[in-house]
Parts: structure tokens; sequence; C-alpha cells
């Protein structure tokens, strides 16, 4: 059962920036679920035709862009399209993301440049390029971020880099775009079932698997469904009153110690040996 209404963003417009696949395209379908018509950008011809089908299928009016969001005139071009086919544009999602693995050592300069541009120039770009196309006030707009925004992991200095300078763009929007009615959120999932950047970044064996789920404090993995539903949670009504907010969709494990993994369930915390019983 759903924990919103039905057909909440009726008469509403999104686009989704990276929206062809994993849990961008879970987003662009839950608004078009909830009544929105839905843009999705992407720089695969063929994803974009597949991801407006389906969501066409959804009953609504959608659109498949081919485009790159480092292509800032380009990506002006398809904002200026999107208003004049399906309206003012009243939610916004800059989910498309670059990420591979390396250590900084053998990270070439075109390789860190490559996932700054992706990750946090063309989050300014799709922000930027949308802005003159949003209704105002009201919009919503949403950034993709990830937990190595605010802890450095091994092999990921340039998405580190990258997405620490999502985060503060997004709060310097929300400062600046505000008096216009615009609000400005990022979404930190944690990690995800079956997502493109679990399978083709990390890889993770069986056994890293259930490490993870360990060090999770809710002790499981998140689904594209976690992720779609905050971010229809941020672009709905209820949220009013978020703007420059990091929502970290990722159960607890940002904030997890090393010690998470030791534990279950609070049974098992209770009955560590350090625990003072009441007397």
């Amino acid at each position: 059962m759903s924990a919103f209404g039905t057909q909440i963003l009726k008469g509403k417009v999104a686009f989704v920036a990276g929206g062809t696949r994993g849990m961008n395209l879970a987003i662009a379908r839950r608004y078009a679920e909830q009544g929105a018509d839905v843009a999705v950008l992407s720089r695969d011809p063929g994803r974009c035709a597949a991801a407006e089908a389906g969501l066409r299928e959804l009953g609504v009016r959608a659109l498949g862009l081919p485009g790159d969001v480092r292509d800032y005139d380009g990506l002006a071009a398809r904002f200026a399209q999107v208003a004049a086919e399906l309206g003012p544009i009243d939610i916004v999602v800059a989910g498309q993301a670059g990420n591979f693995y390396a250590p900084a050592t053998a990270l070439s300069a075109k390789g860190f440049q490559t996932v700054i541009d992706i990750d946090l120039v063309g989050t300014f770009n799709v922000f930027k390029a949308s802005f003159d196309h949003l209704r105002k006030p009201g919009a919503s707009l949403l950034a993709i971020t990830a937990p190595e925004a605010v802890r450095p992991l091994h092999f990921q200095a340039h998405v580190c880099a990258a997405k620490a300078g999502v985060n503060m763009l997004l709060k310097v929007l929300a400062l600046e775009w505000g008096p216009d009615g615009v609000r400005v959120n990022g979404i930190s999932p944690g990690p995800i079932e079956g997502s493109w950047g679990m399978a083709n970044v990390a890889s993770p064996t069986p056994q890293i698997v259930e490490m993870i789920r360990k060090a999770t404090p809710l002790k499981r993995w998140g689904t594209e469904a976690d992720i779609a539903n905050t971010a229809l949670f941020l672009a709905s009504e209820a949220s009013s009153y978020i703007t420059g907010t990091i929502i970290e969709t990722d159960g607890g494990i940002t904030i997890a110690s090393p010690e998470s993994s030791r534990f279950d369930s609070s049974a098992d915390l209770l009955r560590d040996p350090r625990v003072r019983r009441p007397r």
C-alpha cells in the first residue's frame, strides 16, 4: 500500500536528467504514476525512446530526449522544448553520474575532470538551464548526491570531490533561489540493491553484500523504490517548507560506526559485555 495519496502530482511537469535507467528511471516512473508529465534526458537515444514509451504506458505525456548535461547550450534547448511541449516545469532532478574505481596515483587528470564535469558541472548546468522555465513559486529541484560527499572512500577521490561540490552547490542555490519560491534539495542514496552503480562499478561479491548489510543500521540494502519515494516526497506539497536539505536515504550507513556490523539486533547490543546492567 502506498504511503502517499493518488495522483498527487497531477498537472505537474517533471524533468529527470539521467532518467532512462536505474533509480532515476524509478523516480521518473513514480512521478508519472502520480500524474506528472515527464521528460527524461540521456546520452543514449535508444534508452530515451524506451523510457518515453514506458512512461507513456502510464497514461501521461512523456518525452525521451537525447542530450549531454555537459553541453549547456544543448541542455538549455531541451528545457525550452519541454516547456513548449509540456508546459512550465515543476520538478527537476539532476540524477546523472559518472563513477569508476581508481587510486589517486592511477587517476588521470582527464578521468578526474570527466567525473567533475558530469556530476558537479552537470548539476549546475541542469539547474541553471531549467531556471527560466520553472514554475515560480512552487518548483522543486533535486540533486542526487552520495555518502562520498561527506565520507572519504578509497579509490573515489574524483567522486568524493564532485559530490561534496554538489552538496554545497544545492545549498547555495537554495539560498539564492528561495525568494523566487524555488526549493533545492538533495537525496543521498546508500547501497541500493540492483542499482547500475553497484552492478557495474562496485560489483560486490556475496561476502561484500553481506558485509554492507551488516554495516547498515537498518540491516538491509535499499531499493530503487526507497529512492523514488524520497524523490516523490521532496517533489510534493508535503515538503513545501524544506529547502537546502540533503536527505540521506541510506539505511543509516553514513552515520554508522565500525562497530555497526557487530550487532544484528538490539538484543545483540545488550549481550555485549561492555554494557552496564542495572543494579
